[in-house]
């Protein structure tokens, strides 16, 4: 690391890395410093035996249709699968499913009605009472979102952009943004403590030594924000308040070997009872490969997070024997499992906001004195929760800097 950068950003996950690319032909010095050994952040792949590629983190490029990596991967040369998801075939009945997608409908509906309203209630006052399908909502909504019902902001659910496009990257979304970054200025196992605005150079105190730049963009998930894993000086109450206002949800995966395999049709899922709100749900044979993919989402996937490790797969395999029976037991090995929560450089999955804080995504966003800029996925207005989204929030933020940059005299 040199002393002096005019622009340094925090965090090289997809958000970080968008900033990065969106300097690269300015005149502007640029590093990006990270605290892992990697780049990338909630985005990983794990290549696993068999070439089977495990996404810890997001694995779908969602609103593919409008999704700013679906270029980037056909640039790259990174094999797309437009194959339609698994997610509403299952072992549930068409009558069942039917009923289910019907209700679903009619819940987004409401909600859609309501968020027009002015009032933001909890997204789950538009469950329709006394609904046989509730819990099902309710459980979908603990993937959708990492959360509750009862925790989301009816207004910022409804600002979501779904386009009903989902593709998938056949070796992984992680190893896309690992390969998109390949070749920007990073400093890896470089942790930020605590980032000094106070004069007219930004000091930027780190595990390896201190920096300055005339501008940072800050790309650090919420919960660390919120919990002050770095200090701002002087303290910026409003960004951590804003933060606390929009946690990370949890949404963690479990990846389990299948043996004899062959009997199951590739992409398929498995459902456990629609009449229950805690519990996982499961993509069979996920490229045709011999293993079965495993989602938990909210309360229920901290609870087995902070549980320790090996509880996800232990429940996983629990919840598909009482499904397919006994003897499946012995045909299932787990592999590996994904637990942000104990993730002490993320503490979480994905941002949500909070019931009466969907404005809190632009709060953050907001710059501080055209120095401290800010990016991440909780500051997309549309795609929040999503690595699209922070990428091209990492974009915007660069944006705005070279606005203030160009104006400025004397740049280094």
């Amino acid at each position: 690391m040199k002393n002096y950068y005019d622009v340094v950003i925090i965090g090289a996950g997809a958000a970080g890395l968008g900033a990065a690319h969106a300097l690269k032909n300015s005149d502007l010095s640029c590093l990006l410093l990270e605290a892992r050994n990697r780049i990338g952040g909630r985005a990983h792949t794990l290549m696993l035996p068999d070439d089977i590629a495990f996404d810890e983190g997001c694995g779908w490029l969602h609103a593919a249709d409008k999704n700013s990596f679906v270029p980037v991967a056909e640039n790259l040369g990174f094999e797309i699968s437009k194959e339609r998801p698994p997610w509403g075939d299952s072992n549930v009945g068409k009558a069942d499913r039917d009923g289910f997608e019907a209700a679903m409908d009619a819940f987004y509906e409401r909600l859609h009605n309501g968020a027009k309203t002015g009032a933001d209630a909890p997204a789950s006052h538009w469950l329709e009472p006394g609904n046989r399908w509730n819990a099902a909502i309710e459980s979908a909504g603990t993937y959708i979102n990492g959360c509750a019902l009862s925790e989301v902001s009816t207004h910022d659910l409804d600002a979501y952009t779904a386009t009903g496009k989902n593709w998938r990257i056949v070796k992984g979304y992680g190893a896309l943004v690992s390969a998109y970054g390949s070749g920007c200025p990073v400093a890896l196992e470089t942790q930020v403590n605590v980032i000094n605005h106070s004069d007219a150079r930004i000091k930027i105190e780190t595990t390896r030594g201190t920096l300055q730049a005339k501008a940072v963009i800050v790309t650090l998930p919420t919960n660390l924000i919120a919990e002050e894993g770095v200090r701002f000086v002087p303290p910026l109450p409003s960004k951590r308040e804003a933060a606390a206002n929009l946690p990370l949800g949890v949404a963690n995966k479990v990846l389990l070997r299948l043996e004899g395999a062959e009997e199951f049709p590739a992409d398929g899922y498995l459902n456990m009872p629609l009449t229950r709100v805690d519990k996982g749900a499961y993509h069979l044979r996920p490229f045709g490969k011999n293993c079965i993919e495993g989602y938990f989402g909210g309360g229920f996937a901290r609870q087995l997070d902070v549980a320790g490790e090996g509880a996800l797969s232990a429940q996983a395999i629990d919840e598909i024997v009482s499904v397919l029976g006994s003897d499946f037991r012995s045909r299932l090995k787990p592999l590996h499992e994904s637990r942000w929560v104990s993730d002490l450089l993320a503490r979480g999955s994905y941002s949500f906001a909070k019931a009466g804080h969907s404005k809190d995504r632009s709060r953050l966003a907001e710059p501080v004195d055209d120095r401290l800029f800010f990016a991440g996925e909780a500051t997309s207005p549309h795609f929040f929760s999503t690595a699209h989204g922070a990428r091209d929030t990492g974009e915007r933020a660069a944006i705005e800097i070279l606005k203030v940059l160009k104006t400025s005299a004397g740049i280094s």
